[in-house]
């Protein structure tokens, strides 16, 4: 009896902490345009336009960090050839191992022994030129998924103005949505911090609040 293999673990494209701040930001965005809108003499109209205004607004930027993502990526393999172009031009070893200390996270840099960090000088230069820095289908997906990360959060927030005709009772709702979401984002980002996440999770809605009321403030 043959035993069929493990199936071979998708690559993650989006970091943990990308998906929860892209969400964040986009509960932020539409917070921006709900919590300000006149409820008491809003008419289907005004209902419509900050639908399309809040949905609008995270469209935008959804594009516009989904952008940013793709040159962050550029940025991240460029940097990486011009540190292996470094650790192999440096003029000696303790040079070179400097390099390569400084591209280790701190804790493992502070305990890599010389004798561990020229072992990497040495693989470092045995690897051929790497290629130039060019985006690939992970980064595409991955701006995809900025983009929609950032776009779909604003719907749980807009919902209950399109299916409940009174504008206070579907504001009372869309802020009780907001909440939940705040307290999720908290709660996730604590469980991928190693922070203890319902602390978190109450955390985190304070702080989304505070940052709509700045927004909101400075006219966002």
């Amino acid at each position: 009896m043959t035993i069929d293999p493990a199936p071979a673990k998708l690559p993650r494209i989006l970091d943990p902490m990308d998906r929860i701040s892209e969400v964040l930001f986009g509960l932020i965005m539409a917070l921006t345009f709900t919590l300000t809108f006149a409820v008491a003499t809003a008419d289907n109209m005004a209902v419509r336009t900050m639908l399309f205004a809040a949905l609008g607004c995270n469209l935008a930027w959804g594009i516009i960090d989904g952008g940013v993502y793709l040159l962050a990526r550029l940025n991240s393999q460029g940097r990486a050839v011009l540190r292996w172009r470094a650790v192999r031009d440096a003029p000696d070893a303790g040079v070179a191992h400097r390099l390569v200390a400084d591209a280790l996270p701190p804790l493992l840099a502070s305990i890599a022994e010389p004798a561990h960090l020229e072992a990497m000088r040495q693989k470092v230069r045995q690897l051929p030129e790497p290629a130039r820095p060019r985006l690939t289908k992970n980064d595409w997906l991955g701006a995809l998924g900025i983009f929609l990360l950032s776009f779909l959060s604003t719907f749980p927030i807009v919902i209950p103005f399109l299916f409940i005709g009174d504008a206070r009772l579907a504001l009372r709702v869309s802020n009780a949505v907001a909440i939940a979401m705040l307290f999720l984002c908290g709660f996730f980002f604590g469980r991928y911090a190693g922070i203890q996440p319902v602390a978190m999770g109450v955390a985190m809605v304070a702080l989304g609040c505070t940052l709509v009321g700045v927004a909101i403030a400075l006219g966002g």
